[in-house]
């Protein structure tokens, strides 16, 4: 890995660049805020923000200490509407003008607004972003997991995808544009058989692989030191067989290496595949992170972080899959502009990293 890109990780600006163009000051402008909250019924709602009344509400009780004003001067902006202004961005990707008209804003306010409350959601992370530690949740998981196609002792499933943003400037900024030739985060999670995220890794460049990523993730570590014993994720062969990461075998020979293959990727419903439909639904929820964004980076990484807190709630909260309206009439071809597949590993693993893929072969080998 290039040590200029680690460099440049740890030196990541915080500073919000989106409106450093120096321009006359305006006279403020005090707008009529909508109520579309009480407005719009429950279908019209929730086309327009995602989620339904009850999610908002249960989402605004969790960060609406973080979002109020100590007072009311200037006419401060209520959490409620600062949160559908932000609800309103991830739903569409418009360009924050139409978001800021639609909320009765300033373009400069919404540009806040979507900030703020895309922190307040972050700080929800640990509540609502859990890899499985406990015994009784591995097994919760583990179960699940088998329930789709039989393969065993899998804690979760791990790929990653691309997110669309402006360029970051910089002398660093070509490290973002990936092998598509756009600039973008490339997002690594790891999905649980019912499509959770249980981990999120939302900061590397775009042209950074797969596997360097997972190789530089606390998980990593975990499974490393032993701390998830013969739990195992599941990847493409865009990663390298590792004991605790199982990939498909390129070339199956035998009964078992094929039928481990069809649980692990070519089944009618393949075990691996949990994440591209995690990240299908996740995108199709929240399309901001199918068109881009275009937010300064360190905002554009807690967007990212946001929808997939959100999707997890929504998940928890059984809500509804939202259907695609004229939002976002290309979102489909998006979604799938954001899945770049990597070269895969060579499938001659050393013997010690091809043990465990070689007992669950000889597992499925038996069935």
């Amino acid at each position: 890995m290039d040590r200029d890109l680690f460099d440049f990780l740890d030196n990541l600006d915080t500073t919000d660049t989106i409106f450093d163009i120096n321009r006359s000051r305006r006279p403020k402008i005090y707008r009529k805020r909508p109520n579309y909250f009480n407005d719009f019924d429950e279908i019209d709602f929730f086309r327009r923000y995602r989620l339904s009344k009850s999610t908002v509400i249960y989402l605004l009780e969790k960060i609406e200490h973080i979002l109020e004003f100590p007072d009311n001067r200037n006419n401060s902006i209520p959490p409620i509407n600062q949160l559908l202004i932000a609800l309103r961005y991830y739903a569409t990707g418009n360009h924050l003008l139409a978001v800021a008209d639609m909320g009765g804003t300033s373009l400069a306010t919404s540009s806040r607004i979507v900030k703020r409350v895309s922190q307040a959601i972050v700080s929800l992370r640990r509540e609502f972003i859990i890899f499985p530690d406990t015994n009784r949740d591995q097994d919760r998981v583990k179960i699940d997991f088998y329930d789709i196609a039989r393969f065993p002792n899998v804690l979760g499933c791990i790929d990653c995808t691309h997110v669309k943003i402006q360029s970051p400037g910089g002398d660093d900024a070509e490290l973002f544009r990936n092998r598509k030739g756009y600039m973008s985060i490339n997002v690594q999670t790891i999905a649980s058989a019912k499509l959770l995220v249980q981990d999120v890794v939302a900061r590397w460049p775009g042209s950074t692989h797969d596997s360097a990523i997972y190789q530089n993730s606390y998980i990593y570590r975990k499974f490393e030191r032993g701390e998830y014993e013969d739990s195992h994720l599941l990847g493409d062969s865009g990663y390298p067989l590792k004991p605790h990461l199982l990939t498909p075998y390129l070339n199956p020979t035998t009964s078992g290496e094929r039928k481990y293959n069809e649980a692990h990727t070519e089944h009618e419903r393949p075990t691996r595949n949990v994440v591209e439909r995690q990240y299908g639904v996740l995108k199709r929820r929240f399309p901001v992170l199918a068109v881009g964004i275009r937010l300064a980076l360190n905002n554009a990484i807690n967007v990212i972080i946001a929808c997939c807190i959100l999707h997890n709630i929504c998940i928890l909260r059984n809500e509804q899959q939202p259907v695609n309206n004229d939002d976002v009439p290309n979102l489909e071809e998006l979604i799938a502009r954001g899945q770049i597949n990597n070269m895969a590993f060579s499938d001659r693993p050393s013997l010690s990293y091809g043990f465990r893929r070689n007992q669950i072969t000889q597992y499925f080998d038996n069935l």
